[in-house]
């Protein structure tokens, strides 16, 4: 429905900045109020919740901010928080009840082992990538989601490239192999002709036929949820740098096509795109920041064949971090609010962090923001892993 605006990166930075040292400043007080403690989502903008978890897959999320504000600052203070709280999560690497250890070890372990080149780090990763693939289902060819043997997220495509990962540190072919087929899957099964995206899909566990799409988080089957479709284009494009098939580029840039076609003016879509115009068609914050950060590498992705798309990404991606570097969205303008970014949501159909902050939207803002003001100031751009060895 609206094309992205041509911004100026030079005119948005300030505001970037602006909205950098404000998340750092709601995590350090989040870890200052809360040691030790992980969030997931807010109840009327505080972090400390009753409602339930669903599955325990945020860590990742508090912790790789900490890396990012250390990276950017210098300050030992974030390395030391970084360390500490990536270290908390170490024994989840062996963790076989949550299809999300991508998101626990790629914010954190990842960028410490680059940091470091300590052969520890990058052990857990490996360990942590062999724990996820345990998840295969080989008659369906599909990492299998927490929530039943049957049942395969889109969300599992941002995780995969752990597997990627450890398949090339540890000389794997298998277990490369097995992350191709989850792609392949992903594709066929949950990515529609149009590029929109299914939540979830249902496999027959005695011959793996695939039987239907499904949703826990969408309006329905059939439905558009948008953070399924931003991970959706992340995930591929993430995918597309370790195997450089064109098949998951040509994923995420029909993902990308989708989301950017049905958008509102200003690129931060509702919670479902088919959701019914009213008061529950809300605005999700968190999917506009994953297909921000998405769209941004993307970008670089395509640059080289056609340069013209990859300013409609980039520009696509500025579009959604100046909707949201706004005082409707930043909870900057809101005091007490203990999030960064609000107005996003979690689990609508279970009423869980419902139009309130949510870690992966912290994070994803974050990183999307950080990836602008590097490319900006010439430090470099987050890095797109190379393929296997």
């Amino acid at each position: 429905m609206a094309e992205p605006r041509t911004i100026d990166i030079e005119e948005l930075v300030p505001r970037l900045e602006r909205a950098h040292d404000f998340a750092a400043g709601q995590v350090r007080a989040t870890i200052e109020r809360y040691p030790d403690f992980f969030p997931i989502y807010t109840e009327r903008g505080r972090w400390r919740h009753g409602g339930e978890l669903w599955t325990d897959w945020c860590g990742g999320f508090h912790a790789g901010m900490m890396w990012l504000i250390a990276a950017r600052t210098g300050d030992a203070w974030w390395r030391r928080m970084a360390e500490h709280y990536s270290r908390l999560l170490e024994p989840r690497q062996h963790d076989r009840e949550v299809h999300d250890l991508g998101f626990v070890f790629l914010n954190t372990y990842l960028p410490w082992y680059r940091l470091t080149g300590d052969d520890a780090l990058r052990r857990v990763l490996i360990t942590a990538g062999r724990t996820l693939a345990m998840r295969f289902d080989p008659r369906g060819r599909y990492l299998r989601s927490f929530l039943a043997p049957d049942s395969l997220f889109i969300d599992i495509m941002m995780n995969v490239p752990l597997i990627f990962y450890a398949a090339r540190e540890a000389g794997d072919h298998h277990l490369y192999e097995l992350a191709v087929a989850h792609c392949r899957t992903t594709e066929r099964t949950l990515v529609r002709a149009d590029g929109s995206t299914a939540h979830e899909g249902i496999f027959d566990l005695e011959t793996g036929a695939f039987l239907r799409q499904s949703t826990q988080q969408g309006l329905g089957p059939d439905s558009t949820w948008t953070r399924g479709l931003a991970w959706s284009l992340y995930g591929f494009s993430t995918a597309f740098g370790y195997t450089r098939d064109p098949a998951d580029l040509d994923v995420a840039r029909r993902n990308a096509d989708c989301f950017l076609a049905r958008c509102p003016e200003g690129l931060v879509p509702p919670w479902d795109f088919d959701a019914p115009e009213g008061p529950d068609r809300l605005d999700d914050s968190s999917a506009g920041a994953i297909a921000a950060s998405g769209l941004w590498d993307l970008a670089s992705l395509v640059a080289p064949g056609d340069p013209a798309g990859a300013a409609r990404y980039r520009d696509a991606a500025l579009t959604i971090l100046d909707s949201l570097c706004s005082d409707h969205y930043m909870a900057w303008s809101t005091p007490g609010w203990e999030g960064v970014l609000k107005h996003g949501v979690y689990h609508l159909p279970k009423g869980l962090g419902v139009d309130e902050s949510v870690m992966w939207g912290e994070f994803f803002f974050l990183e999307a923001v950080d990836k602008v003001l590097r490319c900006s100031q010439g430090t470099g751009e987050h890095a797109i892993d190379a393929p296997p060895r």
